[in-house]
């Protein structure tokens, strides 16, 4: 069979037909899709990462600082925390423990060159304190310090190692925050 050709006229009007390997997206639809994206990623930070400062959320250091008692005093002796207290009761047949629900309130942990403000207060005896160095530990207390103030010596248990430590882009700890 016989091909037919067309006159050079018809051909300047000619145009092949589309091509069925056109891009998937074409470029306004990726920009687009970018656009999304990168405003969802900026509103999932920005409500994750909003701070929420009522005392049922602690969510971060400067809410337990403002919550310690004696707050100005506690962050320059010592530091704050937060104190859990709990009981624990043992069965012995059979053998059985049972934890109560803890009780979390505010306090404060001082350094062991501070405790002069206590004996200063008279908040503690000196044989509280020559026990209380006699076993290397230090003193912190819950409460304002007065006559409400509940003073304990209290033992830093260095085994339990803080896993926040050495993480990459963190600086090193000074010495002086890290022991009491």
């Amino acid at each position: 069979m016989a091909r037919k050709y067309k006159s050079s006229a018809s051909y300047s009007s000619y145009s092949p037909p589309p091509s069925s390997s056109s891009p998937l997206f074409d470029y306004k639809f990726i920009a687009i899709l970018a656009a999304i994206f990168i405003f969802g990623v900026g509103v999932g930070i920005a409500f994750s990462s909003s701070a929420n400062f009522n005392p049922e959320n602690v969510a971060s250091r400067e809410v337990i600082d403002r919550s310690a008692p004696n707050a100005e005093l506690c962050i320059q002796y010592g530091a704050s925390a937060m104190v859990m207290d709990t009981r624990f009761f043992v069965t012995l047949n059979p053998f059985n423990v049972y934890v109560s629900q803890p009780s979390i309130e505010p306090g404060c942990v001082l350094r062991t060159n501070n405790w002069s403000i206590l004996e200063q207060r008279n908040l503690v005896t000196q044989k509280q304190v020559r026990d209380c160095k006699n076993r290397m530990n230090t003193f912190g207390f819950t409460g304002e310090l007065g006559s409400d103030a509940d003073i304990d010596c209290i033992y830093q248990n260095d085994a339990a190692d803080n896993l926040f430590r050495n993480q990459p882009g963190m600086g090193p700890i000074a010495p002086e925050n890290d022991n009491f």
